[in-house]
């Protein structure tokens, strides 16, 4: 078993690191300098030069390249130089010096994914932090609703097979996950937060946090997470419904169920104790996979709710080229998929031994 782990997180680490490799390349190959991104319109030749010799412009892409890598490491080179040392101190939470070699030092800090060109040398980690649990509680919202509304209707379509109400149940699946998020956000927007806001009470934009009509108490608008996470979890609940209503019904064809039918046991009694946990493991297998791929398809969803999150906030960095800001989040992303997809079959090597000597 520990073999098997060891494996999985050594091909999740050149998992990101292929990650890391595309993501530096594809930004430094578009036009523009980076340090008159980073100046706007207040930059001259000196104030030019020092930010490109600051951040490793002037060098080589290559050079560079090693430079990100080493910002990113949590194991990094460093000179024995005071002004490195302040570096460190500025933009890492700690470091700790491990040992030295010549004139190096190896250094164990916090990966440090720079500072953003357009929030006056705000860390990127900082911009990050605010707006990552934002999505997140969105991403919980819409895989709870997705799995309490998906394995109900998929339980029922699956009593009910081949009558109208299962056919119903299909046809509104099918439509559920043929429908682009972005088309439905602005659907439900102008639904239920415009034309029958009177009936609703619910907003076409808003964020969790709202500020009072003073500007001082900062307090939490739950009526602003309704929407978006219903848009958000539509297309996983369509996947749930569909995934359970198969399974169980193939669950429901076994031996040990007829046998269960055949002793009195009533329906809802094997639905509950002996048919439903065996027909959820694709579910979970679905939900694992979905919720790491609702952080980041939450995209268009936050920007059209002006819902403040990670996907709004990589939005607005493409509109302002704020390239360390849009890398860094997109590698946060990047290294959740593959947290969660390590998780996950470490979980199925657990339960499923057979897994482990693939």
């Amino acid at each position: 078993m520990i073999n098997y782990i060891v494996n999985k997180f050594f091909y999740g680490v050149l998992t990101l690191f292929g990650v890391v490799t595309v993501i530096f390349f594809l930004f430094n190959i578009l036009p523009g300098d980076p340090a008159r991104m980073m100046l706007d319109q207040r930059e001259d030749t000196e104030q030019l030069a020092n930010i490109r010799k600051k951040y490793g412009f002037d060098q080589p892409v290559s050079v560079q390249y090693l430079y990100y890598l080493n910002d990113l490491s949590p194991l990094s080179i460093h000179s024995k130089n005071p002004e490195n040392y302040t570096f460190l101190k500025e933009n890492t939470f700690s470091y700790t010096q491990l040992f030295s070699v010549g004139n190096k030092t190896i250094v164990l800090k916090y990966p440090y994914l720079r500072k953003s060109f357009q929030k006056n040398d705000k860390k990127v980690s900082e911009v990050i932090g605010e707006t990552l649990p934002n999505t997140a509680i969105l991403a919980v919202s819409a895989i709870t609703i997705a799995i309490l509304i998906g394995v109900f209707f998929g339980i029922l379509s699956a009593l009910y097979k081949d009558t109208f109400f299962d056919r119903l149940i299909s046809v509104v699946s099918t439509l559920g996950m043929s429908v682009p998020s972005f088309f439905s956000a602005i659907l439900f927007a102008w639904l239920f937060g415009f034309v029958w806001r009177k009936y609703t009470h619910l907003n076409m934009t808003g964020s969790l946090y709202a500020v009072d009509d003073f500007g001082e108490h900062i307090f939490i608008q739950w009526k602003n997470l309704i929407l978006p996470s219903i848009v958000l979890g539509i297309r996983p609940l369509a996947v749930v419904i569909q995934l359970t209503r198969n399974s169980l019904l193939e669950v429901l064809n076994q031996d040990y169920i007829r046998t269960a039918k055949a002793k009195g046991l009533s329906t809802f009694k094997i639905i509950k104790t002996h048919a439903l946990k065996n027909a959820l493991n694709p579910v979970v297998t679905a939900v694992s996979g979905w919720f790491a791929s609702l952080l980041a398809g939450a995209v268009f969803v936050e920007y059209i709710f002006n819902w403040n999150g990670l996907g709004k906030e990589i939005v607005n960095a493409l509109n302002t080229l704020d390239l360390p800001v849009i890398m860094g989040s997109v590698l946060i992303i990047a290294t959740m998929f593959i947290i969660i997809n390590i998780l996950v079959d470490i979980l199925y090597g657990i339960l499923d031994p057979r897994i482990r000597i693939k």
